[in-house]
């Protein structure tokens, strides 16, 4: 297993992300005994981080884990989880779910925790003083119960701007959505520079996209063989990670040991890309851009011909993102909920007067029927 440096500690490059562990007849039905193999493989083999969270599993995802690790020796491993400020309903519990999180998982500290889903809908509510979030999770620290504090983003870079002028001395990581395909899509390599200009290490979550980048079309799959005879095509995932300085921490939400065990072993040695293949994965990913995504470019000619102001690139975009990830997808309906009612793609009249000015002759109000209809 490879470890980085982090404050002196060496964390597995590699760690266990327990978002999709294991279920039976539903999420919520966590697999209890398949957890355990699973972690037992896991710690036997070298990671020594596992990432929970309080909503994981329907709640269930931090007990199972909690359970899982209690036979090792509390200091052999890192434990990280989240509040989940993602749901305005816990915005003013951060104290009463923060103290049910350490019962959850038997433990009288946490490793790392972290602001959970910093992004456009609970940016507001993070930064606001009266829910004490902020203050409280310092306090945590303080008294030893925090040993490292941070936060994870799904929101865009403005957002993340605005938490980071907030809290961003205190912040000690940062975990964002990346990998090859959102390197440009989402934008992940401002993301990356942008903590990199904060001196804050970076975590990886969603590095196959939720499997998405395990299997390519035949003729990607082709030319990546053909870099690296060797390399299987979930690692090319993996290896692009290991490219990129500020990566720490990669976390793989591991539902099987079969997957484990391929992850674990991509993880045995460094073996990050050179320019050349950097460049192939690249262009292998904007292959696959090209092939889903509405080709709008931004340049805003709708906008100015809008009735009713809609932000028709932005909406284009988060159209993209849906296309893009599918089925069960959250980011979309998420940031559809923090819009005015009349700014979401249902208050088109499908007037048309956007078209008529449409450099790439895209079909706008196809679009915005499609995204209000969550049709992807």
């Amino acid at each position: 297993m490879i470890y980085n440096d982090f404050q002196g500690m060496k964390l597995s490059a590699l760690g266990m992300g327990c978002m999709r562990l294991p279920t039976g007849k539903n999420d919520a039905d966590v697999d209890a005994q398949a957890t355990q193999r699973m972690v037992d493989y896991a710690y036997t083999h070298g990671i020594n981080y596992y990432d929970t969270a309080w909503g994981y599993h329907d709640g269930n995802s931090e007990p199972v884990i909690g359970r899982a690790l209690k036979k090792y020796p509390r200091e052999s491993f890192f434990l990280a989880t989240k509040f989940p400020g993602y749901d305005p309903d816990n915005w003013d519990k951060v104290e009463e779910i923060f103290e049910s999180q350490l019962k959850r998982c038997g433990v009288d500290y946490f490793d790392f925790y972290l602001f959970h889903n910093v992004c456009e809908m609970n940016i507001d509510a993070y930064l606001e003083s009266k829910y004490g979030i902020y203050e409280y999770l310092m306090a945590q620290k303080q008294n030893g119960r925090i040993r490292h504090l941070g936060f994870s983003a799904h929101g865009e870079i403005p957002v993340m701007k605005r938490f980071l002028d907030a809290y961003g001395k205190d912040m000690e990581f940062c975990q964002i959505e990346l990998n090859y395909f959102d390197w440009k899509f989402q934008n992940a390599k401002g993301k990356v520079d942008l903590l990199k200009a904060w001196n804050i290490p970076v975590w990886v979550m969603e590095p196959v996209r939720g499997g998405q980048l395990a299997s390519l079309s035949p003729d990607a799959e082709q030319r990546l063989r053909a870099a690296r005879p060797e390399e299987g095509i979930p690692a090319w995932a993996f290896r692009f990670l290991q490219s990129i300085p500020e990566v720490t921490m990669t976390l793989s939400g591991m539902s099987n040991e079969d997957q484990m065990k391929e992850n674990i072993a991509t993880y045995e040695e460094a073996r990050p890309l050179n320019g050349q293949e950097k460049e192939l994965i690249l262009q292998i990913a904007d292959d696959m851009i090209s092939k889903t995504a509405v080709p709008c470019t931004a340049c805003h000619y709708c906008v100015s011909h809008c009735p009713q102001g809609l932000d028709i690139p932005k909406l284009l975009k988060l159209y993209n993102e849906g296309k893009a990830a599918g089925a069960g997808d959250f980011i979309v309906p998420m940031t559809l909920m923090t819009l005015p009612d009349d700014k979401k793609p249902d208050a088109c009249i499908a007037c048309g007067s956007c078209m008529v000015v449409c450099p790439q002759s895209i079909r706008i109000p196809e679009y915005m029927q499609k995204l209000a209809n969550n049709e992807f």
